[in-house]
């Protein structure tokens, strides 16, 4: 079984950038939607995803938590764009950038389109209780909010947001 164990924190500035050893565009697309994920119909969210010359078809668990059941495999990039004609909701499109900081590995995504303006950090851990040190680039933690998750920004992208959502305490 696969677990991801993943921690999501905006991004408050712009000093991950000098860091960032490369960067991957990304696009996805969900096959589900965020109403049947959260109230019980699906138990995983289905997503389709195409990084450069590679595609995935990736499930993953509807709890919400820096746990979660995630499941990743490689499918044809033909394949995956023809999925993603399939998906529900906007396909989210993104820059991933790659940095490095004190022994980890830190994923800094700077959505695209209608999701522009929000960048978000994530971290895998292989613990929950896994120590890691905070860069300075990083705000408040998200986690456990899903309306940051990707499966809710295809549905509701970051433009759509009110003033008080981009800006509620969290």
């Amino acid at each position: 079984m696969g677990i991801e164990i993943e921690r999501k924190f905006l991004v408050v500035d712009e000093g991950w950038r000098a860091a960032a050893s490369r960067v991957q565009p990304m696009a996805q697309g969900y096959l589900n939607d965020l109403a049947a994920v959260e109230g019980g119909l699906q138990k995983a969210s289905v997503r389709v995803r195409i990084e450069g010359d590679l595609a995935f078809l990736n499930l993953k668990s509807r709890q919400r938590g820096h746990t979660r059941q995630e499941f990743d495999y490689p499918i044809p990039v033909d394949d995956a764009r023809q999925l993603l004609a399939l998906c529900t909701g906007g396909l989210v499109e993104k820059n991933r950038h790659y940095v490095e900081h004190e022994g980890h590995l830190w994923e800094v995504d700077e959505f695209l389109g209608a999701n522009a303006g929000l960048v978000v950090a994530e971290l895998e851990l292989d613990s929950a209780d896994e120590p890691y040190a905070r860069p300075r680039w990083l705000g408040a933690e998200v986690t456990d909010l899903a309306r940051y998750y990707n499966l809710a920004l295809a549905e509701r992208p970051y433009s759509a947001w009110s003033t008080e959502e981009r800006t509620a305490p969290l």
